[in-house]
């Protein structure tokens, strides 16, 4: 009986190595572990591949027709073309022909520390929406300058300095001229000469 015991043992024991190792006695069946990496290896060969070649087409190295993209250009262009004449004849607004009108030139003392003055020198030009309103904008441009003025007084040296500090006076300036002119709209406020003395 022992050697039944025995025989049976290792017979469970040979069972559970070949399970293990997951293949039969010809070794025709290869392990479980083996199809999991070979199926991850292929999906990840497919993306690499899919991904290469859809950055290769969008690149335009790869397909692509490249006398399409002229003829997408000029389908464009005539668009924004027949678009224009329309939209000056509602009213002058959108594409139409930029109108500006001009503040002339300001001139103000900045805040500064007491051993010289500072003078700041603007050019200032307003961008309008509608050619119609020059002739209002004429009539509150005292009111403009005075806003413009009150504002510019209390600036400094450090306030005007860099990119970032005239864009920040643009932003100022704006939104001033938009509260003292309403219901007028201006579109932007131009600098056509600063002098920061």
């Amino acid at each position: 009986m022992a050697d039944e015991e025995k025989d049976d043992e290792e017979k469970k024991d040979g069972a559970a190595t070949e399970g293990e190792a997951g293949g039969d006695e010809n070794g025709l069946n290869p392990p479980k572990k083996s199809k999991k990496m070979l199926l991850i290896g292929i999906a990840a060969g497919v993306l690499l591949l899919g991904g290469g070649g859809a950055g290769l087409f969008f690149s335009g190295i790869l397909g692509g027709d490249k006398t399409a993209k002229p003829e997408t250009t000029t389908a464009a262009t005539a668009a924004t073309e027949t678009a224009a004449p329309a939209e000056e004849k509602a009213g002058g607004e959108g594409l139409g022909k930029p109108v500006f009108f001009s503040l002339g030139d300001i001139l103000v003392n900045l805040v500064g520390d007491g051993k010289r003055p500072n003078f700041l020198k603007i050019k200032v030009s307003l961008e309008l929406a509608s050619e119609k309103d020059q002739k209002d904008l004429e009539q509150l441009k005292p009111r403009i300058i005075d806003n413009f003025q009150v504002y510019l007084r209390e600036l400094r040296v450090e306030d005007l300095r860099g990119s970032a500090g005239l864009y920040r006076l643009r932003e100022e300036l704006l939104l001033r001229v938009t509260e003292a002119v309403k219901p007028i709209r201006v579109k932007d406020v131009l600098f056509e000469e600063i002098l920061v003395q």
